[in-house]
């Protein structure tokens, strides 16, 4: 039974699913530094060749597991003794290499970093080469290549660079806290911060004084995950972890589409604010865009906020596959709705930790979004519920929608929008290629997914944005 990609995700999860445990029983807290021996048995390591280094680095897994550096706003975290082992990266030249007689990489360097040996083979001095990719270019063997760290391709906004021990670092100012660095990092080196140990004493806390209920609220790309059980069991399995109830995202998402498409229509061009890591990039990059955002808040905020608006004493707990909402209930505009945000990895682990199987569970049944709601979690989906909202309100204005799959797409649309030449009138920015369920908090990545998100939205017994949004209206 495999839950997760990568075997990397895995290590993270059994560190997870080992705090959570000691978290249940305040007393085994004390020992929670004993995890990296119980993780790495014996002498013998078993992915690094010293079991030392190893249990050292599980140890700030551990860390990182329980909240990470307080001190650190960012979500993201480099684990920089785990981070010695890629290349250091930049152009290099192979041994493709003929020695020819051309030279054409020295004519066309300008920072004099290219220079050849007795057999005129080409070399390239670190200290003068500014990664400018000219020799690469004009290589007729195509000898001279680009070795990025993963880390670094991953990081499409260019917020990773390379500190004097040869570690990852982040920049924050640029960071837009997606975690493709994280589900890209080969040895798991960069991990996004864990706030299991809050949500437990959420759970905790709730059952002892009664005070208030605790809703689990999962985001609809949830149906493309748990691959080896049925959604109705992971929805059982959260109401057995102490959850007073589970309620969909795409509700809020329902919300979204009815009040983003009277918005796109009064002001005649926007952009999406769904994705907190596009909004962000939006920030840093192109600042003077921000008024082209749409003003309401997130399908996960909305939501919460409807939750907190009716109901007495309610706490909020987001499930996703986005480590980017982490960093987005920091937001003055959405902190007092959600409490708590964990990934899908993190979901996993919480079940584990109280030995709950679900494939054993009944099944329960989700709060009814509408179709359109629900497939807000792939590329694409916003932008065909913003054209539905439209058509349920008799708004006459014709939509010309650019979804942005992945982060790279949005710069283009931004560009493009910054200098006036932008062929549509509203931004679809996702992040994630995919959309959320490329998401790096996710089990599983893949086309599949779309399929398995698709397949969820035409469940719903809801067919209408209208009549989702006037049935939660309703039940309140």
């Amino acid at each position: 039974m495999r839950k997760f990609d990568t075997k990397v995700q895995h290590l993270k999860y059994k560190v997870l699913r080992e705090v959570a445990r000691r978290a249940w029983d305040d007393t085994l807290l004390e020992g929670v530094l004993d995890i990296p021996k119980t993780i790495v048995p014996g002498n013998i390591p078993t992915m690094r060749c010293c079991v030392y280094k190893e249990r050292a680095i599980l140890a700030e897994r551990v860390k990182i597991a329980m909240g990470g550096d307080k001190n650190n706003l960012n979500v993201i975290e480099v684990i920089e003794i785990a981070c010695d082992e890629c290349p250091v990266g930049g152009y290099e030249v192979t041994n493709a290499c003929r020695g020819c007689l051309a030279h054409r990489c020295e004519d066309v360097c300008k920072f004099g970093a290219i220079s050849f040996d007795h057999m005129h083979v080409a070399h390239i001095d670190k200290s003068k080469c500014k990664e400018c990719g000219a020799c690469a270019k004009v290589c007729p063997y195509t000898a001279i290549v680009s070795r990025k760290r993963p880390c670094q391709n991953a990081c499409k906004v260019k917020a990773i660079s390379m500190n004097e021990q040869k570690a990852a670092t982040i920049d924050n100012h640029k960071c837009i806290q997606c975690g493709a660095c994280v589900y890209q990092c080969p040895f798991g080196a960069i991990m996004d911060k864990s706030y299991i140990l809050n949500v437990i004493d959420l759970i905790k806390k709730s059952e002892n004084n009664k005070k208030y209920k605790v809703y689990a609220m999962v985001a609809p790309s949830i149906s493309s995950q748990f691959t080896y059980a049925k959604l109705g069991q992971v929805i059982t399995g959260l109401k057995k972890l102490g959850f007073f109830t589970v309620v969909e995202a795409a509700l809020g998402a329902d919300m979204v589409a009815q009040a983003e498409s009277k918005e796109l229509a009064e002001k005649g061009l926007l952009t999406s604010s769904c994705c907190p890591a596009f909004v962000a990039y939006v920030k840093s990059a192109f600042p003077n865009l921000l008024k082209y955002v749409s003003n309401n808040l997130s399908p996960m905020a909305t939501l919460a906020k409807y939750i907190k608006d009716t109901t007495l004493n309610a706490k909020v707990v987001f499930f996703g596959p986005c480590t980017a909402k982490k960093a987005e209930i920091q937001l003055d505009e959405v902190k007092p709705y959600v409490d708590a945000v964990m990934s899908f990895e993190e979901l996993q682990a919480l079940l584990d930790s109280k030995d709950i199987d679900i494939t054993t569970l009944d099944e329960d049944v989700l709060d009814n979004a509408s179709y359109f709601g629900r497939i807000f979690a792939r590329s694409g989906g916003l932008s065909d519920a913003v054209r539905q909202g439209l058509k349920e309100q008799n708004i006459d204005f014709d939509l010309k929608a650019v979804p942005c799959d992945g982060i790279e797409a949005c710069r283009m649309a931004l560009l493009k929008l910054n200098k006036g030449i932008l062929d549509g009138n509203f931004i679809e920015g996702m992040a994630c290629i995919g959309g959320c369920i490329g998401g790096a908090g996710c089990l599983t990545h893949g086309e599949k997914n779309k399929a398995e998100v698709d397949k969820y939205g035409r469940e719903a017994f809801e067919k209408t944005i209208g009549n989702a949004v006037s049935q939660l209206k309703q039940q309140k």
